[in-house]
């Protein structure tokens, strides 16, 4: 009798792209295509795992430089594989530590861990050998079988005044797919966005991406979304472009209104965000939530320590499968609130959001999630479904859910046909306003 767990015998890397809209951040404007980088993992057994963490060049070498560490290895020392490969990670010359507590978009990809995409192929063939759903090897094991989700809303530009492949969808027979490639600048249209976001996904709650207008014109979206959907719990994210003052002023008003506030406010005058967030919770009654100044376990200890957030939206990105959840236990017991944030991507990180929150214990904050603007991209042959407000569970054994390798191969092309991998939200918004240069304390719009 053959003892052990199955051993793996190979490991793929494939970057791939996708098609984006003109979504409208602090961080500039989202350009026609976003990259990922997916890992697929087989093994002894003839099952296949997989995974998909954030894209670019600097990731997709990281995970390549992975390989010797993986192949030959016994599935079921998953946790031990994942040991050896932080122990011979280096910390990259350019990364200062810093993070991304003033949202620097070039240095994402040192907050996000690419091992995380390892776990999750690693995870979903152990799943697959124990005939068990991922998220029953997680925490607890598994603690619901549906996601509460918001809808995860964006001003967006209008395309035809970049001279850029953005997706034309105006001939779709999906209405949400028309909208979300068309220009929506103005309350009235972030209202008709949540609407037709609801009519599709049953959405009941909505979080607005801000720091795109000024805050008060950004509050007036959010009233409009409150008298439009009185019981839906509103929330919205400017990344942190308030200043402290400026937040303040904002969100007092607010309460009652507001269910969280995301990243009201950023560092300043020689304190980080943790202190400033904390000096705002003192003056306004609303919870905070955050995936800037969080990130990681060390910045955890300092945000609590400080009590500068009550919500902590633990990305698996960030902080991995088993990290994600370990946060949820934490959370939980201390009367806090787990949640996760997104960033453009595929159905796999949809699938792995899906068995990561089902194995969080209580009550997490509806999730974000991006897929809404990538629907219809499908790497998967049984993408899951996001019904009444709710994604589902996959059933089947680990991530439970199979891929589409025509799919992978025509999103690899495109992303091969790409003169640059990284993501550049400033290229775009250079259309907009010449010569525009981010500023972490002015919304992108507003450059007076």
């Amino acid at each position: 009798m053959e003892r052990g767990t199955p051993i793996v015998t190979e490991m793929q890397v494939i970057p791939v792209a996708g098609y984006d809209s003109m979504l409208m951040t602090l961080s500039g404007a989202h350009a026609p295509f976003f990259t990922r980088n997916l890992v697929i993992i087989t093994d002894s057994a003839g099952h296949t795992g997989i995974g998909e963490i954030h894209g670019g060049d600097y990731t997709c070498l990281a995970l390549r430089s992975c390989i010797p560490l993986v192949v030959g290895q016994p599935i079921g020392t998953y946790r031990a594989i994942l040991d050896r490969i932080r122990k011979a990670s280096k910390r990259a010359r350019e990364d200062d530590g810093e993070g991304i507590q003033s949202l620097d978009i070039s240095k994402l990809k040192f907050v996000v861990k690419a091992e995380w995409a390892i776990e999750c192929a690693l995870l979903d063939l152990m799943g697959q050998y124990l005939d068990l759903p991922m998220c029953e090897l997680l925490g607890n094991g598994k603690q619901r079988d549906k996601i509460e989700t918001l809808g995860y809303l964006f001003y967006v530009s209008d395309k035809e005044k970049a001279d850029l492949p953005y997706l034309d969808e105006s001939f779709s027979s999906d209405e949400w797919f028309r909208l979300r490639r068309q220009e929506m600048m103005t309350p009235e249209q972030i209202v008709q966005q949540a609407c037709v976001l609801q009519e599709k996904y049953g959405f009941r709650n909505f979080k607005l991406k801000g720091g795109v207008l000024r805050g008060d014109q950004e509050m007036e979206a959010v009233r409009a979304l409150k008298k439009q959907f009185p019981e839906g719990r509103i929330n919205i994210d400017p990344n942190g472009a308030w200043s402290l003052l400026e937040a303040i002023e904002l969100c007092r008003p607010m309460e009652g209104i507001l269910s969280y506030i995301e990243d009201p406010c950023g560092p300043e005058e020689g304190f980080s965000s943790r202190e400033i967030m904390a000096e705002f919770k003192n003056a306004v009654h609303l919870p905070t939530a955050t995936n800037m100044i969080a990130t990681n376990w060390r910045q955890f200890y300092h945000a609590a320590a400080l009590k500068s957030v009550d919500i902590v939206l633990a990305d698996p990105h960030f902080w991995g499968m088993e990290g994600s959840v370990r946060m949820g236990q934490v959370l939980q017991d201390w009367g806090l609130t787990w949640g996760s944030h997104s960033n453009n991507h595929f159905d796999i990180t949809l699938a792995t959001f899906a068995q990561v929150a089902a194995a969080v214990p209580g009550q997490p904050t509806a999730l974000d999630t991006h897929w809404i603007w990538q629907d219809g991209q499908n790497l998967l042959l049984d993408t899951p479904k996001i019904r009444d407000g709710y994604l589902e569970v996959p059933q089947g054994p680990g991530l439970g859910v199979t891929l589409n390798m025509d799919r992978v191969i025509e999103a690899n092309q495109l992303y091969n046909q790409m003169q640059s991998h990284d993501r550049d939200d400033a290229a775009s918004m250079q259309y907009l306003i010449p010569g525009w240069k981010y500023d972490s304390k002015k919304p992108c719009l507003v450059r007076e």
